[in-house]
């Protein structure tokens, strides 16, 4: 009989829920948006946008004034043994396009990824292109 009462005062305490994690998608969206906050393109200068997958990049070359794209470029489009070497040549790829749209300075938005792999790859690519940032 003492069991019983024992067992049936015991009243349990609700489960302790974890703190929410942030996921690296949410960070590097946190991380993109403080970087555009900072920085915007005009026609004379605009801003050169990187978007990396474990697949692909892009990269394109945007007014935000008129909220027009100028000129893109994605990894589909060239040829290269592996991710390195295809962002240095989607790089070159857009600093050509970006010759005959007669742009030569631009302002470089990591896309709130590290500066560095792909990201500098394709940012050492568009400089020997001949952009300037």
């Amino acid at each position: 009989m003492m069991g019983r009462l024992l067992s049936a005062s015991k009243v349990r305490k609700p489960p302790k829920v974890m703190k929410t994690t942030r996921t690296s998608i949410q960070k590097r969206t946190r991380r993109h948006a403080r970087i555009r906050a900072k920085i915007s393109g005009t026609k004379e200068m605009p801003r050169l946008s990187v978007f990396k997958s474990n697949k692909h990049i892009s990269a394109q070359i945007i007014d935000d004034v008129n909220s027009v794209t100028i000129v893109s470029v994605h990894s589909r489009e060239v040829i290269g043994k592996n991710m390195m070497e295809k962002s240095h040549l989607v790089g070159k790829s857009i600093a050509e396009k970006a010759k005959v749209k007669k742009i030569s300075k631009v302002v470089f938005d990591r896309g709130g990824f590290m500066y560095t792999g792909c990201v500098k790859a394709l940012a050492e690519g568009a400089r020997q292109g001949g952009l300037q940032f």
